[in-house]
């Protein structure tokens, strides 16, 4: 079916609102996705264009990326257009779904968009998506501009339909969050019935079937191989450079494209821009190796392009011309370009750096009242946190490791059963975890370790959202995607019905019953009937602006009691508490300060105060 023209227009939209858009353009009736940066706004796009074009279809905020995958993966099986989004570290938590759909296939067009993070900006990894649908054997898309993601949308759902294949769609940082003027078109109408038809064979797969499946697989790769829809870009040279050519795709396609006509050489040299990575076109393997004897590789993450030449003449991220690390910025894509096309480096030195302002949480963040709380109750304790928000718990001296999500509750586990075994004093084990990634995996490590009689803290830090990605709702909160209600699941239920004997919930705010219910955690776990103690910390993120209007607000400042010893700043790192320019003395931000009041604790010269009841 073409596409609708009807109503066609011009907006300026970031790289993933024009994915959302293309989205909804292009027929999709269900998206999914769990929230991580540089992915999180796909989805938020796609409820808005859907609502603004009056598109009926299911959007969700899943718990983590694997039931996501799944969701959109059975609207897929019904014959009607499905897509999922995730960060690229989301790719590993829906792994097992995402290799078996290579196999299984699909029936309507179903879109897998994978946001890779070279840098890694804000990843615990920079990993190359393209390597994983390599590894499953399933096509990905790579482009280099907004537009060109939009306009992908569209071209994955027919490949996708036309194998019955998943496609990937791979955008990077660079891709997902800049702007462009892209056309805006009349979503199409797919008219489709929901139709499941029941095929065993296909659908439960048991493992008689699964050689015929991959071998069926393997001609579809080959077949995909072969479509001249998807075979590279070139951007002709004028012969001047012979037997050279330069390949390129994504992000750093758009960079090399740019400097090369700063450098005068766009059109001299035969550039190549390719939008599908795997399968790479046969043709164009089979060109390359007959036509070039000296190639240059730019891609970001891995050598994916690379390695699915067989020329010996390629210079790349293989043969160490390009960094094995990091990301393709211009000024690192400029000197390969230069050594390459044999152009004099400029000598002289590096820029001067400039020293940024590390990140840390927001005045009156609940976290840091938390944080400081536990580190405050347990100074010589063992603290594993997780990914989100509270990782900036590591400023405070309340997060010793940070590993994926979830995985904080199961080396709290470790640690306990570690120093359990040998006999000693087991230090105080507290666990901090946020509560949307408490819902994304934090439940089978919590039941693991009830089961497993392990004895430590948990601190579940429920700010009712998912902060760090732009508030997404969780489902405690009750609200769905689209702003409608849902059933809510409250984590004091789940908790309970883990096994957990020792559950209390307080506001962090309030640090001395905070406290109170630390050290009574404590005494539980080291009792002769203890296990995992499990108290929420709930405040509301003070990021919604409802938060502020209901809490208490007071009048902040720092009296002449000051010593200037900087306790506040080292073990509070609030940034509203400012040091004066000969370093003596603190005062407050009263620009920054919300007013919440958790610093008169801190100071040990009793020098910070608050005025009560003086509404700020």
């Amino acid at each position: 079916m073409g596409q609708n023209t009807d109503r066609t227009e011009q907006r300026i939209l970031m790289g993933n609102e024009a994915i959302g858009r293309g989205l909804v353009e292009a027929g999709c009736s269900l998206a999914a996705s769990y929230p991580g940066t540089p992915a999180s706004e796909i989805l938020a796009s796609v409820i808005n264009f859907s609502s603004e074009t009056e598109t009926g279809m299911h959007i969700e905020w899943s718990v983590n990326e694997k039931v996501a995958y799944e969701v959109a993966l059975a609207n897929s099986y019904t014959g009607k257009r499905s897509a999922v989004a995730m960060k690229q570290v989301g790719l590993n938590v829906a792994s097992d779904p995402f290799m078996r759909s290579a196999y299984i296939g699909i029936k309507g067009g179903f879109v897998v968009i994978v946001a890779d993070d070279p840098g890694p900006h804000s990843s615990q990894t920079e990993q190359d998506s393209r390597f994983f649908a390599r590894f499953a054997k399933i096509p990905v898309l790579d482009p280099a501009s907004p537009g060109e993601a939009k306009e992908m949308v569209k071209k994955a759902f027919e490949l996708s339909e036309k194998y019955e294949l998943p496609v990937m769609i791979r955008p990077t940082t660079r891709i997902c969050h800049a702007r462009q003027n892209v056309p805006c078109f009349t979503p199409e109408k797919l008219e489709r019935k929901v139709s499941f038809e029941k095929n065993p064979g296909r659908w439960v797969a048991t493992p008689q079937f699964l050689y015929e499946l991959h071998r069926l697989l393997n001609e579809k790769i080959e077949d995909i191989s072969d479509e001249e829809a998807f075979s590279p870009l070139l951007i002709a040279g004028d012969g001047s450079l012979d037997k050279h050519c330069i390949i390129s795709s994504g992000a750093a396609f758009a960079h090399t494209c740019d400097l090369l006509e700063d450098m005068g050489f766009l059109g001299k040299i035969d550039l190549f821009q390719v939008t599908m990575p795997y399968p790479l076109n046969r043709s164009f393997i089979q060109k390359i190796s007959s036509e070039y004897g000296k190639i240059l590789v730019i891609e970001e993450t891995y050598p994916t392009i690379e390695m699915q030449l067989t020329n010996t003449g390629i210079y790349g991220r293989n043969s160490k011309l390009i960094p094995g690390q990091g990301e393709l910025t211009p000024d690192i894509i400029q000197d390969v370009l230069k050594k390459f096309l044999s152009i004099p480096l400029e000598t002289g030195g590096s820029p001067a750096q400039i020293k940024g302002k590390r990140p840390t949480l927001c005045p009156g963040c609940p976290h840091r009242a938390a944080f400081y709380a536990i580190k405050k109750t347990f100074p010589k304790g063992i603290f594993p946190s997780d990914i989100g928000c509270y990782t900036l718990g590591m400023n405070l001296g309340a997060v010793d490791t940070c590993h994926c999500m979830g995985a904080c509750i199961s080396q709290g586990a470790g640690f306990y059963h570690a120093y359990a075994r040998d006999g000693g004093e087991v230090p105080a084990i507290v666990v901090t975890i946020g509560d949307s990634t408490f819902f994304h995996a934090g439940i089978p490590g919590l039941i693991n370790a009830v089961f497993q009689k392990a004895r430590f803290i948990l601190v579940i830090l429920d700010n009712s959202t998912t902060a760090m990605t732009g508030n997404q709702p969780t489902p405690e909160v009750g609200i769905m995607a689209d702003g409608t209600k849902g059933t809510p699941v409250r984590i004091h239920d789940l908790v309970r019905a883990c096994g957990v004997r020792f559950l209390k919930e307080c506001d962090p705010y309030d640090f001395e019953k905070f406290t109170s219910h630390l050290k009574k955690a404590d005494g539980y776990c080291r009792g002769e009937d203890g296990g995992v103690a499990v108290i929420i910390s709930k405040h509301p993120c003070i990021l919604n602006r409802e938060t502020a209007k209901k809490q208490s607000v007071y009048s902040m400042k720092i009296t002449e009691d000051c010593t200037g010893c900087e306790y506040c700043l080292k073990n509070f790192e609030c940034p509203a508490l400012i040091c004066d320019s000969e370093g003596k003395r603190f005062s407050i931000d009263q620009n920054i300060c919300i007013g919440c009041g958790v610093c008169k604790h801190v100071c040990p010269a009793g020098a910070i105060v608050a005025e009560e009841g003086d509404n700020k």
